[in-house]
């Protein structure tokens, strides 16, 4: 097996060897989460995904900008469902300003993101901070003529596009059976073909999020951000554009069709996208009402969980299996994950202590041949379209030998030094660098203790005297760090770390 790295291309349909546009040099863009809600299981797996794929390039030698965005406005079109200004309509709901809402999410994002020991991208634009390069990016479509006012709101031309370029190419969709199929949307009569989407949307009296505009008050649509903001940090064409399958059509179909003709050449040399978490065999999201939000995961609080889940354990669930997989879930999966999570660590903290007694050829040839194998194909898996699956398979294979080492089933001498210094190094660089594990304990130290403590007096004596705003803030304040506070049936309070 080739030693080059060749994942598989959404756009072309096919596995394709990587070549970076400058050499030595990645630029990767993976669309974020809208921070209208807290973000749920089926959102973890492409922020760990991605955090893979950028931890590889970064292991193979590559200097990577990963560029990550969070949409805090415009996410308000959507295939199959009414046009709805997500942030604006949840603000609202929650009684908060929406930038107020916005903030809270985004910083439960990043808590739920460390606790999964992902790495930060390099950069993390948002929606409302690039407002000027999207107006900018629409008037330039407007004066090639892709794009028309309507009262207010811009919409770019599908029909005229596909005249001259591949539009469904990434999503495999005949624009014939888009119109056929597609619902009528609010501002589907301004429209001048049912496939046609907006760029700029007028914002209606009571919508809170507005910005001036050359057509008016309005806000962006969701598919704007993302091509200005990419091309703004990565360039005009960059490496690799990554997000969930489900935003293949009308996301990212959009982004090529806008910044095609704002550009004058396709953004992107490769498309990566990550399958569904599917729960009883349907994809999970918002939209259908069957999600488990992160807290919950971590915490056990929701009806289908039979337990709490550590962080790590969920990160081995879905690295388990291959991202371009589905993912059903269920409690005996993630159960398993954590014994098999422990076992590998348990193997990797083993075999990081042992001595090896120094021989330089080895007891048992066979085994240290069939153990150079094992650790040999660990790269040659991740270079075959990143397959994580196949690397821990690897990792369960040589488990046995370092535990048979240390019980001594297996003779201390039956590895040659070198191969027992690699394995060492196999371990550390695929487990921790590159899988991005962590044990799964999580230390509290004293002081911690302490302060927790006092928190947790404070909320009984704010409970004491009904001040039950004081005592909820504490709780969700804490919740929101990863301490979860438990009332217990004889009045104590526990807690747990996250």
């Amino acid at each position: 097996m080739t030693h080059d790295l060749h994942f598989y291309n959404s756009y072309t349909r096919q596995k394709e060897k990587f070549e970076s546009i400058t050499p030595g040099h990645v630029g990767l863009y993976v669309c974020g989460p809208t921070v209208s809600g807290e973000s749920h299981l089926g959102h973890a797996r492409p922020y760990i995904t991605f955090d893979v794929v950028q931890r590889y390039l970064r292991h193979l030698g590559y200097k990577v900008r990963y560029v990550r965005n969070i949409t805090d406005a415009g996410h308000f079109e959507e295939e199959g469902r009414d046009a709805i200004d997500k942030v604006n309509e949840k603000a609202k709901l929650e009684k908060m300003e929406p930038m107020e809402m916005v903030h809270k999410y985004t910083n439960l994002f990043h808590h739920g993101m460390r606790l999964f020991n992902n790495d930060d991208p390099a950069i993390e634009p948002t929606a409302t901070g690039h407002i000027i390069e999207q107006i900018s990016m629409i008037e330039t479509i407007i004066e090639r003529g892709y794009a028309y006012e309507v009262n207010g709101s811009v919409y770019f031309d599908v029909n005229k596009y596909a005249e001259g370029y591949p539009y469904g190419k990434l999503s495999g969709r005949i624009l014939e059976d888009q119109l056929e199929t597609t619902r009528e949307l609010d501002g589907q009569d301004e429209k001048r073909n049912k496939a046609d989407f907006a760029l700029w949307k007028k914002a209606p009296p009571e919508h809170l999020m507005r910005w001036k505009s050359p057509w008016g008050e309005g806000f962006p649509g969701w598919h704007i951000e993302c091509s200005a903001m990419s091309s703004k940090y990565l360039g005009e064409v960059f490496d690799i554009h990554g997000g969930g399958m489900d935003l293949q059509f009308p996301h990212h179909e959009s982004e090529i069709a806008q910044s095609t003709i704002a550009h004058g050449h396709a953004p992107v040399r490769y498309w990566m996208h990550n399958n569904m978490i599917t729960i009883n065999g349907k994809k999970m999201g918002k939209s259908y009402n069957n999600f488990i939000t992160l807290s919950q995961l971590f915490s056990g609080d929701h009806p289908v969980l039979e337990q709490a889940y550590h962080p790590m354990v969920v990160r081995f669930y879905i690295l388990q299996t291959h991202y371009r997989s589905t993912l059903d879930f269920s409690n005996e999966a993630l159960q398993a994950s954590e014994k098999a999570a422990r076992r590998l660590w348990e193997a990797h903290e083993l075999v990081q202590k042992m001595v090896h007694p120094g021989n330089d050829t080895a007891g048992d040839p066979k085994l240290d041949e069939q153990v150079n194998t094992w650790m040999r194909e660990c790269t040659e898996f991740m270079n075959d379209d990143f397959n994580t699956a196949k690397v821990i398979a690897n990792l369960f294979e040589l488990t046995p030998v370092i535990n048979g080492i240390k019980g001594g089933q297996v003779k201390a001498g039956a590895l040659s030094a070198a191969t027992f210094a690699l394995l060492k190094v196999t371990f550390k660089v695929f487990l921790e660098d590159i899988l991005g594990m962590q044990a799964l304990q999580v230390a509290q130290n004293n002081k911690m203790d302490q302060v927790l403590s006092l928190l947790i007096e404070i909320r009984a004596d704010a409970k004491k005297r009904k001040d039950f705003a004081t005592s909820d803030q504490i709780r969700n304040k804490l919740a929101e760090n990863g301490v979860l506070l438990k009332d217990e049936k004889d009045g104590t309070v526990s807690y747990s770390i996250e």
